[in-house]
């Protein structure tokens, strides 16, 4: 078998591949950066938590649209979760909850929610298409949407990069020089939110938040300052996204779960390979004495 049957004909021959390579790339792109943020916060959990929270919009959005539509599932995803966001910020300020418990409590509440809706009036198929996405199976209109996320995406964090940076690593300076702190966290869960949805519509809820984390994971591990770690971030989740679809192609896997198995196998390697990581403490030289 050549080089270009294993890593070109499947994009070459295939326009649902293309799709799919593209929707990866776009979600590395706006996803990729969001991760890193959100690491940096120490608010890991807080994004599975709100990748969960969009699954009543999404199953909504099924029974208005009668189908798998992706753009009705997406804005009714959209809406469920930036809901569970405000709520949970408004728990934590009204009560003596933090704001990763209220995440907790309204994830939960949200996904047996969706699965119930689901139930309803769907089949078994129909809510393994939403929990575990169709990457396969996106269409252009889906593809557009996407990239508009991601492009959105860019744009904002652009605009507002100085005082995400300032609240990730120093907020008491942020509100102590006037900087409207509560502005930008609900703006930065706004992002959360959004890259989510996009993240909704090739990997289904329950794996939404694997292409945001993983890539952050393993930028963390290569790099020191914040644009190497976007950086890396990005290039981790279009290659995760790339080799998950060729592998998926020719072993005839589920293309979502091969993804997200891909960027953990490259955390994997990244822990044992990475400068501060477990073979360069094994191989380490010892001091000469005396």
């Amino acid at each position: 078998m050549s080089v270009y049957s294993l890593i070109f004909q499947p994009f070459a021959e295939y326009g649902f591949m293309r799709r799919a390579l593209v929707a990866s790339v776009c979600l590395g792109i706006g996803a990729g950066p969001v991760g890193v943020l959100l690491m940096l916060r120490r608010m890991s959990l807080v994004g599975d938590a709100m990748s969960h929270a969009v699954l009543p919009g999404a199953a909504i959005g099924f029974l208005i649209a009668g189908n798998l539509s992706l753009l009705a599932m997406g804005l009714g995803g959209l809406v469920a979760g930036l809901s569970v966001a405000l709520l949970a910020g408004l728990v934590s300020r009204t009560t003596t909850l933090r704001e990763d418990a209220s995440f907790a409590s309204f994830y939960l509440t949200s996904l047996a929610l969706g699965v119930l809706i689901v139930s309803l009036r769907g089949s078994n198929i129909d809510l393994l298409h939403i929990l575990f996405g169709t990457i396969l199976a996106i269409d252009a209109q889906a593809l557009v949407l996407v990239g508009t996320i991601s492009s959105v995406t860019l744009v904002l964090l652009a605009l507002v990069y100085r005082p995400l940076v300032a609240e990730c690593f120093d907020p008491g300076f942020l509100r102590a020089v006037g900087g409207r702190g509560s502005l930008y966290h609900g703006l930065f869960l706004f992002l959360v939110v959004l890259n989510l949805v996009a993240g909704f519509q090739a990997l289904g809820t329950l794996m939404a938040v694997g292409l945001m984390m993983l890539p952050a994971a393993i930028a963390q591990l290569w790099a020191r300052s914040l644009p190497a770690m976007f950086a890396i971030a990005t290039g981790a989740a279009a290659l995760s996204g790339f080799v998950g679809l060729l592998l998926s192609y020719h072993l005839r896997f589920a293309s979502g779960p091969t993804i997200i198995l891909t960027a953990s196998a490259l955390y994997a390697v990244s822990l044992l390979t990475c400068p501060s990581g477990v073979l360069r403490r094994l191989l380490k030289r010892p001091h000469l004495a005396g």
